[in-house]
């Protein structure tokens, strides 16, 4: 023994005790697996694929709800009256209603030319129009410089009014509702609402107020967004493959089917005895805006979507706006359908098929189920019966039905079909930060009514509305400002799923785990807004 060092002795001794723990856990493992394991994922497979085939009817009904749209359907100036209003020589500008601008702001030092300019610019009798930049900002440098460009066109002629706030009470709808109350707004019929970034064309209220005059039933016309910076990065083109999609089929069909959808929170003109109807601005949610259409068409008005009036706009070009914008889109929903749900069903001015429309299509498909498949399933649940073998997922709901999906939402932008594969990855990755919101909404929890305003750049437009053509050019080896945490674990859990596949699995899924695992670590290290696609 005297020859034997001790430090020969302590690895077999913990090598033995690392055995007995490996032992003991496999053997823990095998007890559990079976009786309580087994059955939990399988149940979790079966509430997947039910999720998967209720998106999957979702998707279905709206590509031919679409179809017959484009193919039957009359265009709205035919479906609903509309007869441009013209100049008088005998009643002058009398005969064009007063409408309201509003345009909220907070530290919009990049873009606050741009919309104050466009909405500046419109086509309408000088004495019919009244903008209200309304500045919550909280540096007073931006503050001085949004009053003097305010000044300067007002030099020119044009009834702009600069309304400041001692607080930010209600946010964006705190704001437009303090602009209600002034005096004169009482002389105007219609409020338009841009939002910093937003650019009209001069013939913006031209095409679009006419519906409200010759149509007393229509409360809300709602513009399409056209984004300036969508080829800067690959992020912004994976944001417009999303949101095409909204405006090509989701509001187009709302707007055809049931005179309804959810308003934008800009581009778009309320007839301002609607929104008094419906109660004004709330600030319960963070999602004003929907939450105003909601009530307005359960008091039975009428919206109208216009596809092919556009007006320009930016796109978040940081994955940390995007993540705050997103946040804010799938929490805020949740939480008015948490707070709506009773009011629409006990609601007895709008007709069943409506509510039924609302509550299960509008609210629990699309704002929440269409999060919690996409996360829960190909991101938990797919990866986690790679390591449990006992329990299958069949082709179908693996592979059948997300392809299908995903082929019915390419449809909004046919210039990206080559970019489908990186957006069905980035989808994914969002999916975890969406069901997270949806949860927090459901269930009102801390960041229930966390409001980040969304950083804009300015990119891609001049302060004459003219295109930059700017690209960000890759910057793959710059230190992130900080790390993603939450996408960074997940990629690690999906490379380990997808490792263990490679080695013992059938299905190959491990193709796709690496591959979402890359998509989950660049994420995670923010360099997914540095990018240009091909």
């Amino acid at each position: 023994m005297d020859g034997v060092s001790p430090k020969f002795v302590l690895p077999e001794t913990f090598d033995g005790v690392k055995m007995e723990i490996t032992g003991q856990l496999g053997m823990i493992w095998e007890l559990v697996k079976a009786p309580v394991i087994v059955p939990l994922l399988q149940l979790a497979v079966y509430i997947c694929l039910l999720m998967s085939l209720m998106l999957l009817c979702e998707r279905v009904y709206m590509g031919i709800v679409i179809v017959l749209v484009k193919l039957f359907w009359k265009k709205p100036d035919k479906r609903y009256k509309f007869e441009p209003i013209h100049d008088d020589e005998e009643l002058g500008s009398s005969n064009f209603p007063v409408v309201l601008v509003q345009i909220p702001m907070f530290n919009e030092r990049e873009v606050y030319k741009l919309s104050i300019g466009a909405a500046s610019g419109l086509s309408w009798p000088s004495d019919r129009l009244v903008i209200q930049v309304l500045d919550d900002s909280t540096d007073p440098t931006v503050k001085q410089m949004v009053e003097m460009e305010c000044q300067r066109w007002a030099s020119k002629g044009i009834n702009i009014t600069y309304q400041i706030r001692e607080n930010r009470v209600g946010y964006k709808a705190g704001a437009l509702k303090e602009g209600l109350k002034r005096s004169y707004v009482k002389h105007c019929e219609y409020v338009v609402i841009f939002d910093a970034d937003f650019q009209p064309e001069p013939d913006f209220l031209r095409r679009s107020i006419p519906f409200l005059v010759h149509n007393p039933n229509i409360a809300l016309v709602q513009a399409r967004w056209r984004f300036v910076n969508s080829d800067e990065c690959l992020l912004t083109r994976m944001q417009e493959m999303s949101l095409d999609y909204h405006f090509t089929v989701e509001q187009e069909v709302g707007s055809s089917t049931h005179a309804f959808f959810g308003f934008n929170g800009t581009a778009g003109i309320w007839r301002i005895a609607a929104i008094n109807e419906a109660g004004g601005w709330k600030d319960r949610t963070t999602v004003e805006d929907m939450d105003l259409a909601v009530r307005a068409s359960l008091r039975g008005w009428k919206f109208l979507y216009l596809g092919d009036l556009q007006v320009k706009s930016e796109l978040p070009s940081t994955f940390r706006a995007f993540r705050f914008q997103q946040h804010r889109w799938s929490c805020g929903p949740a939480n008015l359908f948490r707070k709506m749900v009773m009011e629409i069903i006990r609601n007895k001015k709008v007709r069943f098929w409506k509510k039924v429309y609302v509550i299960y299509s509008f609210f629990f498909v699309r704002k929440v189920i269409a999060h919690w498949v996409t996360f829960c399933f190909y991101c938990v649940v797919l990866p986690l019966t790679i390591l449990v073998p006992e329990v299958k997922v069949p082709i179908w709901g693996s592979v059948y039905i997300p392809s299908i999906i995903t082929v019915l939402n390419s449809v909004g932008t046919p210039r990206s079909i080559h970019l489908l594969f990186y957006w069905i990855l980035f989808e994914n990755v969002m999916s975890l930060h969406r069901t997270k919101a949806t949860l927090i909404g459901l269930f009102e929890a801390g960041r229930a009514n966390e409001w980040v305003v969304t950083a804009k750049l300015g990119s891609g437009q001049s302060a004459k509305g003219n295109t930059k053509g700017l690209k960000r050019f890759p910057r793959i080896f710059k230190l992130p400002d900080r790390l993603n945490t939450l996408e960074l674990g997940f990629a690690a859990f999906l490379f380990v799923c997808g490792c263990y596949d490679y080695v013992h699995g059938k299905n190959n899924y491990f193709i796709y785990l690496f591959l979402q695992t890359m998509s989950f670590f660049i994420s995670g290290l923010g360099w997914i807004g540095t990018y240009i696609p091909s």
